[in-house]
């Protein structure tokens, strides 16, 4: 009997819940029973059959190239000895990854809490106050930390961060060529690598030299420093920004957040944008990410800033609310002329790193700092007496050292257990002309005596006793020292006891709506449960301590890893071969792009430059398609929301000389399998073209249908929707790519790491495997599900999606449907004709469903007016119900506006979302009751979430951006003018 049969099936003798697969899909086969019923199928084969087409539809799951699903603890026991297979030595190789200790109250509370990593984006703010203030401390965090106003709620990682400066600076500079971007030879490899990635597509050429040596002229329009250099340096940059102003070109600096602790900040050096990695900020390395980079820049720059940007508003009481600011931005609203195909974060990380501020508090991290200087300074001076050539010149906590011996100082230091950077960059340790050591926050004294006694072993020599240092600030002698006070916000200072800091996370968590609380419906975002046994694991040393260039001998467990994931999601896929680099959706639509470029190329076709995409398409796509260097010519929809394939067929053959891709996403944008897939990816091979096909969808497909075997040639798959990776609050993210064979060759490589094809891109990431840190969440997913389990998984979404669409289409009327009147994972709900008979718009509905306790679906995407909801599988039969009821509900409301019997301004819509304060104030002047504005359903009493604030007026605060925490000068002016 399969698991399709046995979720329709009478309970039999075995307990069903011993089975992972039966507490991950939440309708039991009662429920299942019932669904089928209203919908008129007999089992969920007969089901599967009738809304999935035909000739994609797989008969079985891909089972032999799948082991069988097992339970959470055989499935943890073999993880471990997997993680066992890691080899834990002490890297002290730096390049933007350090050694650092995560505080016990935000590993609990904050990275381990459901309550933090289920949330959504906050883009419906009144249920997200407390992630938004989590995120406005960040943004004030990093402008504090480089002196820039302007400070975003993070990016992926340092490298992609600096493309993106990049980028920016490209954009910014109106010069008739200018286009050349000079690059600081001490830039860290990896963003070396990414910026040379980016470059190449959009025409920008890279000059990387010593900045003493740049070569200035008009067609500069921007300049890449980092400080400290991969070597450790730190030097006074203003006279060389100033020469780049007096060239017309942006200067950004790539920092260390820490060494910022003690250094000037580079705003006030002239800088106009500074990135760099808060990693080093209590998140653990976790072999490579994820990590919240961060991008701040000048005032004048505000709306060229990349990614999200948290500000204060007012909400309709006219109190202090935060919301996201500027958001048309966003790529959905500006598509192919999108500065940024960036529509993600790391806020997980990025909140990390600001609890982490706080905790340590100004103090407690300049005293970190000044630590690290201290022994960095008596590790110099100890390595000088034993007769090692020290370079000269002012370093944070690094320093390299070039000598003969080094070969033999990287195998006794291995031996000892120490991982030391291979000079120069990327050559094998015997081969070594160097070695580099970084301190960080773990690094003590005995630590130093250890490194001392390995190169005193080395050149047969007794150590001298040290003196000591007495000033930190001796050793950084020449470079310009932070002078003013900083970080005197009153959240920075006033959380010293563990007692006060657990308080504040918990009052800002009891300000977000989460999966906690209940479903989030939204319509391509797979909000899926994310079990606590697949999250265990990313807290394990095994895997969180791993640096991203450590030896792969060292890394025997996390390659294991690497490859049963790139295996499975390969055979459920049908695709050949996996990358894991790509860190976001984003990130795996434009290496997929690259990978077919180069494709192209290496066939002596540089001139297939035009890419197809669907009107109704992810703004990401034409984004991602121009970063790729490639032209957009948009493809029609039908009435029914489907690819115009006529229209496709006239753009192929108009373009066929010239095409290079089609992006499709499938199933379609507007929730159908649409039936002519196979001949839509056939058209464009007939062409020339490739078809890449957008993943966001992909929990229609698992087990039951796969993009490769049904014409498409790449895929990105996110991980973080489908394959169970929270979604933490607006981030971490995971995109890898699956390709066909001939595109294997070129999946993306890396310079410091052994990794894609033997023709490979250059890397679209900065560590080679991405966000490893969190793909043993994913593994975990698919070792307990099997092949069954996610087939069966993918049914039961399938299902519940119409089984929503059945309750609910006489009320708000399904906008599209596919074959047969069914919808696929998710349904697009029509509101439109609201505004019309009740001057209602769709925001209205978004935000009364807050009071019923709900997260509003996505709203007015991929149709204006209109509200997408995605059930997934594990949602149970008395959620969907719930949700239904409140639905039906609120269309009881709008019919009373309809009748004239609730005012058309004055109504429960209109008004929300009501808060407590609202609610329980000795004024209530509002023609509908207390009970009915905050408890529209029976038993709310028992279970109601409050929203934090009431509506919150979005162009108040775009025209008054207020993008960081009020100071205490602030606070106490804005009282006295009380």
């Amino acid at each position: 009997m399969t698991l399709l049969d046995q979720r329709t099936a009478a309970p039999s003798s075995v307990d069903p819940i011993s089975s992972f697969v039966h507490r991950h899909i939440g309708p039991d086969a009662q429920a299942v029973k019932r669904m089928l019923q209203a919908l008129g199928y007999a089992d969920l084969d007969a089901f599967l059959q009738a809304v999935v087409p035909g000739d994609i539809l797989d008969a079985q799951p891909p089972c032999a190239d799948l082991p069988a699903g097992v339970d959470e603890a055989p499935a943890l026991a073999e993880l471990r000895t997997l993680a066992s297979r890691n080899q834990l030595s002490r890297s002290l190789i730096g390049l933007g990854y350090f050694g650092t200790a995560t505080p016990a109250l935000i590993q609990r509370q904050v990275l381990e809490n459901p309550s933090w990593y289920t949330a959504y984006t906050p883009y419906q703010a009144e249920i997200a106050q407390g992630r938004l203030e989590a995120l406005l401390n960040f943004q004030t965090l990093i402008s504090e930390l480089t002196g820039l106003p302007i400070a975003n709620a993070s990016l992926l990682d340092e490298a992609t961060a600096a493309a993106e400066a990049m980028s920016m600076s490209f954009g910014v500079c109106k010069r008739e060529g200018a286009c050349r971007f000079l690059v600081d030879a001490a830039v860290l490899p990896q963003t070396l690598a990414v910026l040379r990635t980016r470059c190449e597509p959009i025409g920008v050429q890279l000059e990387v030299a010593e900045p003493t040596d740049f070569r200035w002229g008009e067609d500069v329009f921007g300049v890449l420093l980092q400080l400290p250099g991969r070597c450790g340096r730190l030097w006074d940059p203003r006279a060389c920004i100033e020469r780049a102003h007096a060239h017309g070109a942006l200067v950004t600096v790539a920092v260390d957040p820490l060494a910022q602790v003690l250094l000037e900040p580079v705003g006030d050096l002239g800088a106009d944008i500074a990135v760099g990695s808060a990693q080093r900020f209590g998140v653990p390395m976790g072999g490579g990410g994820p990590h919240a980079a961060f991008f701040a820049t000048r005032d004048a720059y505000r709306r060229q800033v990349p990614g999200r940007l948290v500000g204060q508003s007012r909400d309709a009481e006219g109190r202090p609310a935060l919301r996201l600011a500027l958001q048309t931005r966003e790529q959905h609203i500006r598509r192919d002329k999108a500065t940024s195909n960036i529509c993600t974060a790391q806020v997980l990380l990025a909140v990390m790193a600001s609890f982490y501020a706080i905790h340590h508090g100004p103090e407690g991290l300049e005293a970190i700092a000044n630590r690290i200087v201290i022994l960095r300074s008596r590790l110099e001076q100890g390595l000088a007496a034993l007769g090692f050539p020290v370079p000269g010149g002012a370093r944070f906590d690094s320093l390299d050292v070039h000598c003969p011996q080094a070969p033999a100082v990287h195998r006794l230091a291995d031996r000892e257990g120490f991982n030391l950077r291979v000079l120069p960059d990327g050559v094998p340790a015997d081969e070594a002309l160097g070695f580099g050591i970084s301190l960080d926050e773990l690094s003590d004294e005995a630590e130093i005596q250890s490194l001392l006694a390995i190169v005193a072993e080395v050149v047969q020599k007794e150590l001298p006793p040290l003196s000591p240092l007495a000033n930190p600030t001796a050793a950084m002698a020449g470079v310009p020292l932070r002078e003013r006070p900083w970080l005197q916000q009153s959240v920075f200072q006033g959380y010293r006891s563990e007692t006060e800091l657990m308080r504040y996370i918990q009052r800002l968590v009891s300000k977000d709506l989460s999966l906690v609380h209940g479903m989030i419906p939204l319509g391509s975002c797979t909000m899926k449960l994310n079990a606590a046994a697949e999250l265990a694991p990313v807290s394990w040393r095994e895997f969180a301590a791993i640096h991203p260039f450590a030896p792969v001998a060292q890394q025997k467990g996390f390659q294991a890893l690497i490859r049963d994931l790139e295996h499975w999601l390969a055979a459920l896929t049908g695709f050949a071969a996996v990358s894991l680099q790509p860190n976001a959706g984003s990130q795996g639509e434009y290496a997929g792009l690259l990978v077919i470029r180069a494709w192209h190329r290496s066939r002596g076709e540089a001139q297939r430059d035009v890419c197809l995409i669907p009107t109704s398409a992810h703004g990401t796509n034409p984004a991602s398609a121009v970063m790729a260097g490639l032209r957009v010519v948009a493809v029609a929809c039908d009435d029914d929301g489907n690819v115009d394939v006529e229209d496709l067929r006239s753009k192929a053959k108009q373009h066929a000389d010239v095409l290079a891709a089609l992006m499709v996403t499938y199933p379609s944008t507007h929730g159908v399998f649409e039936t002519r897939i196979r001949e839509i990816c056939s058209l464009v091979h007939e062409h020339g073209g490739q078809v890449y096909l957008d993943g966001a969808n992909l929990n229609a497909q698992v087990g039951v249908c796969r993009p490769g075997a049904f014409g498409a040639d790449v895929c990105h798959l996110n991980l973080h929707k489908t394959f169970c990776i929270p979604h933490g609050g607006g981030g971490p993210g995971v995109g890898p790519i699956g390709v066909a064979a001939h595109l294997q060759p070129f999946l993306p490589g890396h310079p410091l790491m052994q990794c894609g094809g033997d023709q490979g891109i250059s890397p679209v990431s900065a560590a080679a495997w991405g966000s490893a840190g969190i793909l043993p969440i994913s593994w975990m997913y698919l070792r307990m599900m099997g092949a069954e389990g996610l087939r069966t998984a993918t049914a039961v979404a399938l299902l519940s999606a119409n089984y929503l669409a059945h309750r609910l289409d006489a009320h708000y009327p399904v906008l599209f449907r596919g074959e047969g009147g069914l919808v696929a994972h998710e349904c697009i709900l029509d509101l439109r004709g609201l505004k019309r008979s009740a001057g209602l718009e769709v925001d209205d509905l978004a935000k009364r469903l807050m009071d019923y306790g709900f997260h509003a679906p996505t709203v007015s995407w991929p149709v204006a007016g209109t509200v997408m909801v995605e059930p997934t599988e594990s949602e149970s039969l008395d959620e969907l119900d719930r949700f239904c009821d409140a639905m039906i509900a609120i269309r009881a409301e709008v019919a009373r506006i309809e009748s004239g019997e609730s005012d058309r301004e004055n109504n429960p819509l209109k008004r929300s979302p009501h808060t407590l304060a609202a609610v329980t104030n000795d004024h209530w002047e509002r023609p509908y009751s207390r009970q009915e504005a905050a408890f529209p359903l029976p038993g709310q009493q028992q279970t109601k979430f409050w929203p934090a604030v009431a509506r919150i007026d979005n162009a108040f605060g775009d025209r008054n951006l207020i993008c960081t925490c009020p100071s205490v000068v602030d606070v106490a002016e804005s009282l006295s003018v009380r």
